[in-house]
Order: structure tokens, then C-alpha cells, then sequence
């Protein structure tokens, strides 16, 4: 009995491990005859586990989706990974997320190992999460799971948006992929009002079903998807533009300069590019400035002129606090140079 418990469980970490098994191959992988892989698919069907077969000798068992969740088998590293995962969701700009994954990792350190409860207990214990900035509004998840649907099965999208002003609009759209960034989710989607490729903030969307039809989906924008929204959030929605070298690799630019903050490309051993945007030419100034580093203005020529305003200006005020630095402090009535409310040396001593 023993021995076909450990042959179950083996049997079942290989259906989790592999889209689809021939019968065959599934014999040679538990040392057992064809005649007890049936058997054994049998039994954990009675445990509740969906196991699909095809028949025909191009045919072989699957793992399906069932009505309930049955119970997974993990490897430490893969149970580590979905507490630390489940501990962080919290975080992730989801809303409700939090608790249920509270619930979730209750339930999944309840049956770890001690080992595996130590590995977990210390990457929590001695991890602080660096938050940048205020807090973005929470995405519904339902409406996260309905848009991913909607991404996989090519349907069009309709839905009520409201963009960084508030104003409000109505789009159809065909959703081609969710991106996360920094805590906030966004979606890229063609518009067909507008033509062309737009992406959208998740938190904005409200849908209004029935969606539909489906269509063929198009090219996207890019091969990377993540860049593409990226330079969208930081360059493209702002009225000022600019290209910047940096003196710096792009690993340490990095450190600095979040993906909403500007797009960065690998130049040379000691440089990068950054691309980035602004509301002003004046306001790019102090947002270049920001960063820390030694740069270069590659374009455009207008911003090196702001920049030449500005060390003007600063130039001034330092001049004007030197001058008033250097002022001789205030003088008393005798004139011996002594400021209010001190002595001479002879009478500090008497």
C-alpha cells in the first residue's frame, strides 16, 4: 500500500510537470506495465484529480482543469517560492489581494516542512519592501482576471475610461496584453476609434459587457512589451521630450531610475541613454538633474538652453549668499568691533 501511495504521488508530480504523457513513457518513468498507469490514472481521478486520455497511438494522459482545486505537489524550491510570493502579493496594487493570500499562506505554512517553514520564516524576517512614492489606487481583480480572458481569447473589449484629467470616454478596443510596472497595471490594446495602439491604465478601466466579437489579433507595437509601455508612461504622455546621455553604466542608472521614470538603453562600459519626458523644458531641467549623475544633452538643443537659464540663475543666488555671507556682522556703539552681547578679554577675566 505504501508502494502505490509513493507511485501515486510520483505519477501525479510528472502529470503537474509535463503538458502530456504517452502511456508508454509514463511506464518507463515509474518502472510499471502500461496496465498499471491506467490503474493508477484510475485512483487519482477518484481522489478528484481531472487526468484527460486520447486515444490512438498519438494519444496519452493530460492533467485537466476540474471543478475544484486538488490538492499540489510542490518541490521546496517551488513552495518557497509561492510563500515569499504570497507574503508580497499584498503589495502588488491588487484589491483584496490581501487578504487571501493571507488565508492561502496560512494553509501552505501550515503543512511545510520545518526546513522549508525556516527558509520562509527568514526571507520575511530580514525583508523590507522599498515602496516608491505614494500608493496607486487598487485594481480590481476580477476586472484583472476579466481583461486577461478577454487578452487570450481575442475578444473585443468595451469599457468606460477615465484618463489623468478625469474626463471620462467610452472605447472599444481588441486587449492584447497585460503589463505590470511598478505597481501599477496597464493594458495594451488597439483602438478602434483611434486607430492605432494605446495602453490604459488598469484602475481606470470600468467594463460594460457583452464583449465581443472576436477578432484576429494584430502585431503587436513592439517585441517588448514592457519597454513599450515604459516609454509610454514616462516619455510619451508628456509635452517635452529629451534624450540624455548619462556618465554612468546603465546597471547603476538603474538603481536611480525607475522604467516610469524614463527608458534606458546599454550604450558603453561607462554610459547609457536615457529617454524620459516632462511637462516643461523647466521641469526636465530639475528631473534630469535628479537623477544624480553626469550627463550629456543629446537632444533637444532647447533643453541645453533651459539648463544654461538655470546655472544663471543659480549662479546668482550663489553669488548674492556669498555676498551677504562675507558682510561684516553687526558692530557695537564704541566701535570696537565686538558684536552685541559679548566682552572684551580683560573683562571675560575679572
Amino acid at each position: 500500500m505504501l508502494e502505490t501511495s509513493a507511485r501515486l504521488l510520483r505519477l501525479l508530480s510528472l502529470l503537474q510537470a509535463h503538458r502530456e504523457w504517452s502511456g508508454n513513457d509514463l511506464a518507463d518513468r515509474l518502472g510499471v506495465t502500461a496496465r498499471t498507469v491506467r490503474r493508477d490514472v484510475d485512483r487519482l481521478r477518484e481522489l478528484g484529480y481531472p487526468v484527460n486520455a486520447s486515444p490512438g497511438t498519438g494519444g496519452g494522459y493530460q492533467l485537466g482543469a476540474g471543478a475544484e482545486l486538488p490538492p499540489l505537489l510542490l518541490d521546496d524550491d517551488e513552495a518557497v517560492a509561492v510563500a515569499v510570493g504570497l507574503r508580497t502579493a499584498a503589495g502588488q496594487g491588487i484589491e483584496g489581494i490581501g487578504e487571501t493570500s493571507v488565508r492561502a499562506l496560512a494553509k501552505l505554512e501550515q503543512v511545510l516542512p520545518s526546513r522549508l517553514r525556516r527558509r520562509v520564516g527568514a526571507l520575511n524576517a530580514f525583508t523590507v519592501p522599498m515602496l516608491r512614492g505614494p500608493q496607486p489606487n487598487a485594481v480590481d481583480p476580477g476586472v484583472l482576471t476579466e481583461l486577461a480572458h478577454l487578452c487570450r481569447d481575442a475578444e473585443r473589449l468595451r469599457f468606460e475610461y477615465s484618463d489623468h484629467g478625469g474626463a471620462a470616454s467610452r472605447r472599444t478596443v481588441e486587449p492584447h496584453r497585460l503589463v505590470c510596472s511598478e505597481r501599477r497595471w496597464y493594458l495594451v490594446a488597439w483602438d478602434l476609434d483611434r486607430d492605432d495602439w494605446r495602453t490604459f491604465r488598469v484602475d481606470r478601466i470600468i467594463p460594460k459587457p457583452p464583449h465581443g466579437p472576436r477578432f484576429a489579433p494584430r502585431t503587436p507595437p513592439a517585441e517588448d512589451l514592457a519597454a513599450y509601455v515604459s516609454r509610454g508612461v514616462s516619455t510619451r504622455a508628456y509635452a517635452s521630450h529629451a534624450v540624455v546621455r548619462l556618465l554612468v553604466p546603465k546597471d547603476r542608472a538603474a538603481e536611480r531610475i525607475s522604467p516610469s521614470a524614463g527608458v534606458l538603453e546599454a550604450e558603453g562600459p561607462d554610459s547609457c541613454i536615457l529617454r524620459t519626458g516632462a511637462s516643461s523644458l523647466d521641469v526636465m531641467v530639475i528631473h534630469v538633474m535628479m537623477t544624480g549623475f553626469d550627463f550629456e544633452v543629446l537632444e533637444p538643443a532647447e533643453l541645453t538652453e533651459a539648463i544654461r537659464t538655470a546655472h544663471d540663475r543659480l549662479a546668482r543666488s550663489l553669488a548674492r549668499s556669498s555676498a551677504r555671507a562675507a558682510e561684516p556682522g553687526p558692530r557695537t556703539p564704541d566701535g570696537a568691533g565686538r558684536t552685541p552681547g559679548t566682552r572684551s578679554g580683560s573683562a571675560a577675566g575679572s
